[in-house]
């Protein structure tokens, strides 16, 4: 039979507290049919305690209690670090009771005394409430990461060699708890390696989240990696860090080189404890996350110069992928322009150029030193100007990193471009049989 409640209690973790053990049972017992798991807290202390142990989603909290209030206590939790949603219940009504435990951070209140359906129905709705919060608020982190035209895709494109080891790497390493480090040349695609390494995982129903190491002021990164605990004298809310939004899922840590010293200090407590001290807190909050780092840079020589500190290269450098440039996998070059045209089609509503011998033959020659990304941005300017081959100039001489196959790859198709495109005439200047000028077009997908 189908609940009638919010799937999200299935997965709850949650605090009961009331010193009525009467009521205590009655709202154990209730929730432990529906959640994950339900702990109970019979006054503040023992509810403090348990907060220092272990992250609940929602905390259930009476008011009237000895000693401490349960507002005033949880106006004290939220000074030293809860990050959790709260509903409060109580036997009184008054508006001014409902105003500070509002202000205290409550989302809702329930007055006693109350029926079965309708705690499962405000849990249910708070769990609710907050997977939504979250949601919005990774999306507008997402936006003012930048409009990163890869970010939207989580499968690595393409047939060649190269690319299907990366991703039978993935593969291996999607369930492993142990932290990536992803290399390889900006625009190369790393950050859709990442997640798609998150989407084949036993995680792809929690949160991806993405942060650049190489944005914004270090006390900026901190807060937005970290949180901030809320300071009710100061005027100060809380801020939830993407640590916490990450909870159960991956977080994806780029241009892991551009971090500063501080920062990699903060980040390897983090790491080695699986735990986050937010920004002004107290208390450490217990992780669920596994870690994926990109660079572009070789971290060894940072290591041996002292602007990368050793320990940390050691503990995010577990396994590793390398993803290899455009210029070394040229099957994958038409692979994403078909890709990439298909994606344009649809947004701009038009038809895209076609793709005849001559641009197969250009866009294998060009070594794409924007990768991914040039590729893409190259087909967009293209579509608006009905011309695959508009503004690709193909440079004439060697550069210093060409290497063997590329300097032959150019070699065959500017014979071939020479004669064009007459195969048997190309395998006559160049000295080999028509087989294998075949074989190599084969590979590139000509």
């Amino acid at each position: 039979m189908t609940s009638p409640f919010s799937s999200s209690l299935q997965n709850a973790r949650i605090l009961v507290v009331d010193d009525e053990p009467g009521m205590r049972n009655f709202l154990v017992k209730t929730l432990k049919m529906h959640c994950h798991m339900v702990q109970e807290a019979a006054n503040a202390k023992e509810a403090t305690d348990k907060l220092d142990q272990e992250q609940f989603d929602l905390v259930i909290l009476d008011n009237i209690m000895p000693g401490l209030s349960g507002i005033d206590w949880l106006q004290e939790q939220r000074e030293i670090g809860l990050f959790s949603d709260a509903i409060l219940i109580t036997a009184y009504a008054e508006l001014e009771t409902v105003i500070e435990a509002l202000r205290a951070g409550a989302v809702d209140f329930l007055i006693k005394p109350f029926r079965a359906n309708q705690i499962l129905n405000a849990v249910s709705r708070s769990l609710d409430n907050a997977a939504l919060r979250r949601e919005n608020n990774l999306l507008r982190h997402e936006l003012q990461a930048g409009p990163n035209i890869l970010r939207q895709q989580d499968q690595l494109v393409g047939s060649s060699p190269q690319i299907a080891e990366v991703k039978d790497k993935l593969q291996r390493f999607a369930n492993i708890p142990s932290n990536v480090l992803i290399t390889g040349e900006s625009g190369v695609g790393k950050e859709v390696a990442a997640r798609m390494l998150h989407a084949i995982s036993d995680r792809a129903d929690k949160p991806f989240v993405y942060l650049s190491c190489a944005s914004g002021a270090v006390e900026t990164f901190e807060e937005d990696l970290f949180g901030r605990a809320a300071h009710y004298a100061q005027g100060h809310g809380q801020k939830e860090g993407l640590l916490l939004s990450a909870q159960g899922g991956s977080l994806f840590l780029d241009d892991v080189d551009e971090l500063s010293t501080q920062a990699q200090i903060a980040l390897l407590k983090v790491i080695e404890a699986q735990r986050v001290r937010p920004i002004g807190a107290s208390r450490d909050i217990p992780l669920d996350i596994r870690f994926i780092f990109a660079t572009t840079k070789h971290l060894e020589p940072m290591v041996e110069e002292g602007s990368f500190r050793r320990d940390l290269y050691y503990r995010l450098n577990v396994l590793n992928l390398h993803l290899p440039p455009l210029k070394d996998r040229p099957a994958d070059i038409m692979d994403l322009t078909e890709v990439f045209l298909d994606q344009m089609k649809k947004d701009f509503n038009i038809a895209p150029p076609e793709i005849t011998s001559a641009v197969r033959t250009k866009f294998l020659r060009y070594e794409w030193p924007g990768n991914v990304r040039e590729l893409r941005n190259h087909i967009e300017r293209s579509m608006i100007h009905d011309d695959l081959e508009y503004g690709l100039e193909i440079p004439s001489a060697l550069t210093e990193t060409d290497t063997l196959a590329a300097v032959e790859r150019r070699h065959i198709l500017d014979t071939l471009q020479a004669c064009n495109g007459n195969r048997a005439e190309a395998a006559r200047r160049l000295g080999v049989s028509r087989k294998t000028i075949d074989r190599k077009c084969r590979s590139w997908d000509i």
